[in-house]
């Protein structure tokens, strides 16, 4: 018995830009703007939790972009291929994009080239991909998240009719990393000083929303951040509150313990699982 050839993963569109500016919009949050000669092929999605992934390269490789993903895994020795982070679209302008970088210090790739990147240096990215769009005829809205969904939940906070009402539930280290945001008058956004994440700290959210006074009508939610407290997040939504799956966007951005490409690999295996695959 023969097993079938697996096909390898097709490249997708790659944009070439370059980095404008960056800010230090909290202690360890960078907001990083991309543009140049190059934004003219990207066209944003109609959806707020846009995203794209960041292609970095080992300089020394002298690779030039577009890069063939396919045929560098072919021939590269795996610490030389291209590692890749994802990373929400916080805001489009005219003539760029931004997007906001989680830093702890020299922990992780993405994080020390926001910190230390300079204007000029060349971006490498697909996308964008997302889907998530808030739903007008909801009732109300409850937005749950940690750092890592802070950039994604400002842009649907931003996108809600001046009439919308619902709750947003922050989780960040300290009082030091809340930031300000926009959004309609009858939002209520909480902040949780967190403190460090760790095992302690992943029930946090889901217990948060457990002790909510839970508004009247038809809910949308949008929760997204590290996976097991979204695990404790999904038992809440569906098993406490009675949600059906189509009132619901959960999904985990991270994984305590975990280095960026192992939990990208475990979200094929039980373990990455937030919601059963249909």
């Amino acid at each position: 018995m023969s097993l079938p050839v697996r096909q390898p993963r097709p490249n997708r569109p790659q944009h070439v830009m370059e980095v404008l500016r960056t800010e230090r919009i909290a202690p360890s949050l960078v907001r990083v703007w991309i543009g140049g000669p190059g934004f003219s092929t990207f066209e944003d999605k109609d959806c707020t939790d846009a995203y794209v992934k960041l292609h970095f390269v080992k300089p020394e490789l002298g690779l030039e972009p577009p890069y063939d993903l396919a045929a560098l895994r072919e021939t590269l020795a795996p610490d030389d291929l291209p590692v890749t982070r994802t990373y929400t679209v916080r805001q489009v302008a005219d003539d760029a994009i931004a997007i906001d970088v989680v830093v702890h210090g020299d922990q992780g790739v993405a994080g020390p080239w926001a910190a230390a990147v300079e204007p000029g240096a060349r971006v490498v990215f697909g996308g964008p991909g997302g889907a998530f769009v808030p739903d007008v005829t909801a009732d109300w809205h409850l937005f749950v998240g940690d750092e890592s969904a802070l950039p994604a939940i400002a842009r649907a906070l931003e996108a809600l009719p001046a009439t919308a009402t619902g709750i947003a539930v922050l989780e960040v280290q300290d009082a030091s990393e809340e930031i300000a945001l926009r959004h309609p008058d009858g939002v209520d956004v909480r902040w949780l000083h967190r403190g460090t994440p760790s095992e302690a700290t992943i029930g946090l959210l889901a217990a948060t929303v457990a002790g909510l006074d839970w508004p009247a009508g038809r809910v949308q939610v949008f929760a997204h951040g590290e996976r097991e407290s979204m695990k404790a997040m999904r038992e809440e939504l569906f098993v406490h509150r009675g949600l059906e799956r189509t009132q619901v966007s959960l999904s985990g951005y991270w994984a305590l313990g975990r280095t960026e490409d192992r939990f990208q690999a475990e979200k094929r295996e039980p373990i990455g699982q937030i919601l059963p695959r249909d």
